[in-house]
């Protein structure tokens, strides 16, 4: 069976160095959305978070011998499935943004962890589970 992902998008970011997890990013850029989805960004809203799926474009190809790696964090060998590799299987990452505001078919967004160029997949929104949400 294949499947086939096509961009809606592209990550633009003016940093040559990105945080590794967006939990820790404050960095800011945009995500510039193809004009043929601009209605699917109706009610995106500043303040708002929003999951953005990616492609890791950069990670290099994966190998069985990959299956376990050792984390820049930490000292222990992990199943790629249970860390935060861009080193996988299938090279896509998920990242949780803020969105500072939105202009025609271009989000601006701060908390990225993607490179320059990096291709969107979809953003869907962020829907914290009850024991997420404060107070």
């Amino acid at each position: 069976m294949a499947i086939e992902l096509e961009p809606i998008g592209f990550v633009r970011v003016e940093a040559s160095d990105v945080p590794r997890s967006w939990r820790r990013s404050k960095l800011e850029g945009a995500l510039v959305i193809d004009e043929m989805y601009l209605e699917g960004l109706t009610n995106l809203e500043q303040g708002q978070q929003i999951v953005v799926i990616f492609n890791f474009h950069r990670s290099p190809r994966f190998s069985t011998e990959l299956l376990r790696q050792t984390p820049p964090h930490s000292e222990k060998e992990s199943g790629v499935f249970s860390i935060c590799s861009p080193v996988r299987p299938n090279p896509i990452g998920m990242s949780v943004l803020e969105v500072l505001g939105v202009e025609d078919a271009t989000v601006y967004v701060r908390g990225l962890d993607m490179f320059d160029g990096t291709p969107i997949l979809d953003i869907k929104p962020y829907i914290p589970q009850e024991r997420d949400r404060p107070g």
